[in-house]
């Protein structure tokens, strides 16, 4: 499995729990940086950040993948978005929370959100 990080490096610990959640090892991290031009459009930064990922069209569609999305909402909103159109379905997504009352501040993984299930679900509504 390949995980698809866009917000801080993943720890240990981090990437352990996640592997547990996920009852897969985690066999590579892909760190990308995510700083965008707030004054530029936002799709082409977005792009770009997904362009840098070494993954041919047949690793999108084929390989298992869960991804750790960036903190700001927009931008996880396009890259979703662009994964979507890539992979043919929501990825999993790693959902992080603080530890309370951690000095410093720590962040734990809190669940695996499987969007593909969701909006499954979502469409028995419609």
């Amino acid at each position: 499995m390949h995980l698809l990080n866009f917000a801080h490096p993943i720890t240990d610990e981090q990437r352990q729990k996640a592997e547990t959640l996920l009852e897969m090892k985690i066999d590579t991290v892909h760190n990308i940086k995510v700083q965008v031009e707030t004054s530029r459009p936002l799709a082409p930064q977005v792009l770009s950040m997904v362009d840098s990922i070494d993954l041919s069209p047949e690793q999108w569609q084929g390989e298992k993948l869960v991804i750790n999305p960036p903190s700001l909402n927009y931008i996880t909103a396009v890259l979703l978005a662009e994964l979507h159109g890539r992979m043919g379905y929501f990825p999993p997504c790693v959902r992080l929370r603080p530890v309370p009352g951690a000095t410093p501040p720590r962040f734990e993984v809190a669940e695996i959100l499987n969007l593909q299930h969701l909006r499954e679900n979502a469409r028995k509504k419609r």
